[in-house]
């Protein structure tokens, strides 16, 4: 079982991150590891809110959050050195329950912090969309039923504060598909 990440997939995250646009899909991938239900307070720690799917028959949505040591991802971006220490760390990734969907259209993901929505994106932002991201993945890295693909995350990117509180929601049009809520210990 592994996470494959995708960087740098909504333009105005790129933007917000004074980052360049990539001419190809950014991935990284996180362990088994990084798997957690909480969120363990560390300093300089940045949450991202992710659209995700579960590989398998059928594939399922749900929401996660990537949490970012960004001080450390800054520093080894100016080295030019890999991103894991910073983005694959145990304890740097959550997740909703997956549910099953008939397609990939209309997805959205809000996020609130404390209440107050910090990040709003859809699959109609995402630069490389989620069925051309699994079939390039599977090419590349092979992709294995328990298998999970974080999309990347929309622009609203911040720091984890103590006790804050996260709330995810994924939409497709109209309809909430899930409500997950991670408190920060």
């Amino acid at each position: 079982m592994k996470i494959v990440c995708v960087g740098r997939n909504y333009v105005e995250h790129i933007e917000e991150l004074n980052n360049e646009i990539p001419t190809e899909p950014v991935y990284f991938i996180k362990p088994q590891s990084a798997i957690t239900n909480e969120i363990h307070y560390q300093e300089d720690l940045h949450y991202e809110g992710e659209i995700c799917f579960l590989i398998g028959n059928p594939i399922k949505v749900g929401v996660g959050l990537d949490l970012t040591k960004r001080a450390l991802q800054s520093r080894l971006k100016e080295k030019g050195l890999p991103w894991e220490r910073a983005k694959a760390f145990k304890g740097s990734a959550l997740f909703s329950d997956f549910v099953s969907v008939k397609n990939f259209e209309g997805l959205r993901i809000e996020l609130f912090k404390n209440g107050t929505l910090v990040q709003s994106g859809d699959v109609d932002l995402m630069i490389y969309k989620p069925a051309f991201l699994m079939q390039d993945i599977d090419a590349i890295f092979g992709l294995e039923e328990g298998d999970i693909l974080m999309t990347g995350t929309p622009k609203g990117v911040g720091k984890v504060d103590r006790n804050d509180t996260f709330e995810a929601k994924l939409w497709q049009g109209d309809t909430l598909l899930i409500q997950k809520i991670w408190r920060v210990v």
